[in-house]
């Protein structure tokens, strides 16, 4: 009798916290959501679609894409900052949610920094300098020659007064020392339609949406803001290499879920993302999507929102964006 006291008393022990919790051990037992700050047919929900069929095999569990789009990322995000942190409803946030609105917002309802378990930067894809084919320029010195012989007559066109693309342009304007005029858009698609209609002269915009509005003939590129050369535009050279050493902007996406997950469940959910990217299947498809994909650990999260910070925040003062 004794002996099956002990036994019956060390099995309890072991399922009410002494030991592995079978709760978490067994994790995940339903499908997953993966929460997407964007409206559907983007290059994030491009990302999301491509990572939730990797995760989903390696987790043994549907992960599902849950759309909540708005008030720039900040709707989706606060919606995950704010869930039961079990491991159940994740985020595919970018650069805008966790670098840029600390920065526009004098007030955000989440963190970038202690709302989050940060479980693996995923990759990133960069911008592209666009003009209509009426400039006369075709590389960024003689654009920079034009604007400077022509002042006050230049706009740029962006995705929102805040956006990456705004900050892309002022980086650039800056850096070069001319002056030209933001007009700010609801997005991708008006930006590079006014670009086309003659409305404005330049834009820029992300590689990904560029790559086939360049199919018309009545765009060109001028230059990206990435490190490397995109892979979508081979023969298109980076702002670095065109005489701006070390320019570099990039729009990177995180997989983060709410604070205080689990130690097992975040160490399970990190190193199912790192082997989803590490399959060629996997990062063949984001880097046909214009996306370079690439990760790193949660770990490396939030040392690249802080240096992110320290590099935008001074553009922001200079140019006085904000949002509120």
């Amino acid at each position: 009798m004794k002996i099956k006291t002990l036994a019956l008393g060390l099995a309890l022990a072991l399922s009410t916290g002494l030991g592995v919790n079978p709760v978490q051990a067994a994790y995940p037992e339903k499908p997953i959501r993966l929460v997407v700050p964007f409206p559907a047919g983007g290059t994030v929900d491009t990302v999301a679609r491509i990572l939730v069929q990797g995760l989903g095999e390696r987790l043994g569990q549907q992960v599902v894409v849950d759309y909540k789009a708005g008030a720039a990322t900040i709707i989706g995000a606060e919606s995950v900052a704010k869930s039961e942190p079990d491991g159940y409803t994740l985020l595919l946030g970018t650069a805008t949610t966790f670098s840029v609105n600390p920065i526009l917002y004098k007030k955000l309802p989440y963190n970038e920094q202690t709302s989050f378990t940060p479980l693996g930067i995923i990759g990133s894809t960069g911008l592209v300098l666009l003009a209509n084919d009426k400039e006369k320029a075709s590389t960024l010195p003689q654009l920079i020659k034009n604007i400077q012989a022509n002042p006050g007559t230049y706009s740029y066109g962006s995705h929102g007064n805040g956006s990456t693309v705004h900050f892309a342009g002022e980086m650039l304007w800056s850096a070069a020392g001319v002056n030209v005029m933001h007009v700010p858009y609801k997005g991708s698609a008006p930006a590079i339609t006014d670009l086309m209609g003659g409305q404005i002269p330049l834009s820029f915009d992300a590689i990904p949406a560029a790559a086939s509005a360049l199919k018309s003939g009545r765009i060109k590129a001028i230059a990206v803001t990435t490190e490397k050369r995109s892979p979508l535009m081979p023969d298109v050279p980076t702002i670095a290499e065109s005489g701006y050493p070390g320019f570099k902007m990039e729009s990177w996406f995180a997989v983060v879920g709410p604070k205080g997950l689990p130690a097992d469940v975040q160490k399970k959910l990190e190193q199912a993302l790192a082997d989803t990217l590490a399959d060629k299947t996997t990062s063949d498809k984001l880097l046909a999507a214009g996306i370079q994909p690439g990760f790193e650990s949660g770990s490396y999260y939030a040392q690249r929102v802080k240096a992110d910070i320290a590099k935008l925040r001074p553009i922001a003062t200079a140019n006085n964006i904000q949002k509120n």
